[in-house]
């Protein structure tokens, strides 16, 4: 693809959405268990080495892999899915970098476009990758057509790949034609964006809730800032999330979805998402399995020590 000069990107400002980070975050509390998967989160740039796609919908603030791998070791994490982000588009060169530096701790999800080649799909999995994302939100790109998820289908056969749904609300409900076509596990990132206006027991929480109950689909419960209707500490929010860990405590998985682009308000102090778990998985064996059974299973980590 054609890649916008660098030195032209460096002199673009964030897009409205893309906060800075806050302050450092603070040290949580709560001690995760040994092997604790950050489940969704985002290497960005540096836009001088990685440039970001010239028909990018926005422009992030640079978090390059250093800052990112700081992070989770603040935060007690011991592993990470990176999720290639719209604003590089189907260029995986900043990825790859990253899975590179992993020492088997990272895995990696990919935007797999009309061009993307099975010899460039075999190279992500040997990196690392273990899963392909559909963005239905219209922010980020057209939604696919069923034309084109049967071509990425075709071009991922046998890996054993995972697919991501990046949908929002009104629209889980019409996910079941489209899980069951998909031949693998599937996951819905960020509970679906639900709308949180009718409370847990809404028509896209119970729309959530019966495809975990197809037995093929995992939620991650991260994303609580943007769904919250309070803010922090996000109570609804963590109630919704709290609701899925009990409801189906090994299809579920967690994220802090750094560096939290395309938002409204502040970013989320991370340290504060990190001690919600303890509110969102009470039980310490719903813990284990939210933070690195679950993880490991779907995203082909070794088995942890």
């Amino acid at each position: 693809m054609v890649r916008e000069p660098a030195a032209a990107q460096a002199e673009l400002l964030p897009s409205p959405g893309c906060p800075p980070p806050p302050p450092p975050p603070r040290e949580p509390s709560l001690l995760l268990p040994p092997g604790s998967c950050d489940a969704h989160c985002h290497v960005l740039g540096p836009a001088d080495v990685f440039p970001y796609a010239p028909d990018r919908t926005f422009t992030p603030l640079d978090a390059p892999k250093d800052q990112v791998r700081a992070l989770h070791a603040h935060l007690g994490l011991d592993r990470a899915v990176i999720v290639q982000s719209s604003c590089h588009g189907n260029d995986h060169t900043g990825l790859l970098d990253a899975l590179a530096t992993g020492d088997g701790r990272l895995r990696g999800v990919a935007l797999i476009g009309a061009t993307t080649t099975r010899g460039e799909i075999e190279e992500l999995h040997r990196a690392g990758v273990r899963g392909f994302r559909l963005n239905f939100l219209p922010h980020l790109r057209t939604p696919p057509t069923r034309a084109e998820i049967d071509s990425v289908l075709e071009r991922v056969d046998g890996l054993g790949w995972t697919a991501q749904l990046h949908v929002h609300d009104e629209e889980i409900a019409l996910l079941g034609d489209l899980v069951r076509a998909l031949p693998g596990k599937v996951v819905v990132d960020h509970m679906g964006r639900v709308d949180l206006t009718a409370g847990p027991d809404g028509t896209a929480p119970r729309s959530l809730r019966a495809l975990l109950d197809t037995g093929r689909v995992w939620v991650k419960v991260s994303g609580a800032d943007r769904i919250s209707r309070q803010g922090p500490p996000y109570a609804d929010a963590v109630a919704l999330a709290a609701g899925l860990v009990k409801h189906a405590p090994e299809r579920v998985v967690w994220g802090t979805d750094y560096p939290h682009v395309n938002i409204v308000g502040a970013a989320p102090d991370d340290g504060l998402l990190v001690d919600l778990v303890e509110h969102i998985a009470p039980d310490p064996a719903h813990l284990r399995l939210l933070m690195v059974d679950n993880p490991a299973e779907l995203f082909d980590f070794s088995a942890t020590p």
